[in-house]
């Protein structure tokens, strides 16, 4: 079958080692079901898979992809959740130490059929376009979490998302403003600081830039780049959640002022397949349309994932098959 897949890792230059072509698909558990994929999209985690993070040599070849729609053989339509829980695992899939997402242990979903549990599939809320669907698994789900689980936000508070621009940053945005948040945003790029307004932002800031005010919450995917200013950003008794440190994960810690102030600091990973439920009802319900950049078809993914790379992307890359 068709598919994008990491046929070795290259930690220098990882798109050399995408392939786009026919693959046979991988193994996975006999009681898993076939789905045919009508559409996928890209996240920054098929890149790290190509550099060789969390994909050791003994898995490769691998189909990449953690995001899709497709169809099952008795005709259903669904979502794919990707998180993937450890024989017997029960309770939040999240706080399983042994999960794994698709595309890490089992074949992703940039393919034209991918398996997985029948526990793993949402049916696709009724009138929702399936390339908006194919969006919403992975970075607008990691910010529902990061919103609605994590934070301890209430509509009319404030909220500082850094990194404008970013998939999880994007989605948050547009989340938060459905939802009644005053979404704050950090760029080092004006316009799209300018787009983030656009989308419900109530106001955007250069990177670093003194806020206002101090905010109730701070998401924070960036890391060691903006720390100190999501922790001098935060009211006392707020809350930090991270769910990422694009720009490294060792900064100042701060501790005096997290401390002093009765600051919370939440780790946040992925979201449940119940919370992936709630997202596509609440994007139906608010009809919230995540931003996309570009649609392709599948057998041009070597461009989306080129594009990816490029930093010039604003919004999903999706893959239709």
């Amino acid at each position: 079958m068709l598919a994008a897949y990491a046929a070795r890792t290259d930690a220098e230059n990882p798109l050399s080692a995408l392939e786009v072509g026919e693959i046979e698909p991988g193994e996975t558990p006999a009681d898993w079901v076939t789905v045919r994929m009508r559409a996928s999209s890209l996240n920054h985690h098929d890149i790290w898979s190509l550099r060789g993070v969390g994909l050791p040599a003994d898995r490769l070849p691998m189909i990449l992809g953690c995001d899709g729609v497709g169809e099952t053989e008795d005709g259903r339509i669904v979502v794919l959740h990707a998180v993937i829980p450890s024989a017997g695992w029960t309770g939040d899939e999240t706080l399983d130490p042994k999960r794994s997402l698709l595309s890490e242990r089992y074949p992703g979903t940039l393919a034209e059929q991918v398996r997985v549990p029948a526990g793993n599939l949402v049916a696709l809320p009724e009138g929702m376009p399936i390339e908006h669907a194919a969006c919403v698994s992975t970075s607008w789900l990691t910010a529902f979490r990061m919103l609605f689980v994590q934070s301890g936000v209430r509509p009319g508070d404030t909220v500082l998302v850094q990194g404008a621009g970013g998939g999880v940053a994007t989605a948050a945005v547009q989340l938060g403003s459905a939802a009644g948040l005053r979404m704050f945003v950090t760029s080092r790029d004006e316009a799209r600081g300018a787009k983030a307004v656009e989308l419900g932002a109530e106001a955007a800031f250069a990177s670093g830039e003194r806020l206002p005010q101090r905010v109730d919450a701070v998401l924070e995917t960036v890391g060691a780049a903006t720390w100190s200013h999501s922790v001098k950003s935060l009211k006392p008794g707020g809350t930090i959640v991270i769910a990422g440190a694009t720009s490294g994960d060792a900064p100042p810690a701060e501790l005096t002022r997290i401390f002093f102030q009765q600051m919370r600091v939440q780790g946040s990973t992925m979201g449940t397949r119940t919370e992936l439920q709630q997202l596509l009802s609440f994007m139906a319900s608010r009809r919230i349309e995540p931003v996309i950049d570009s649609v392709r078809p599948l057998s041009q993914a070597r461009d989306a994932f080129e594009r990816m790379e490029s930093g010039e992307v604003f919004g999903k890359l999706v893959l239709t098959v």
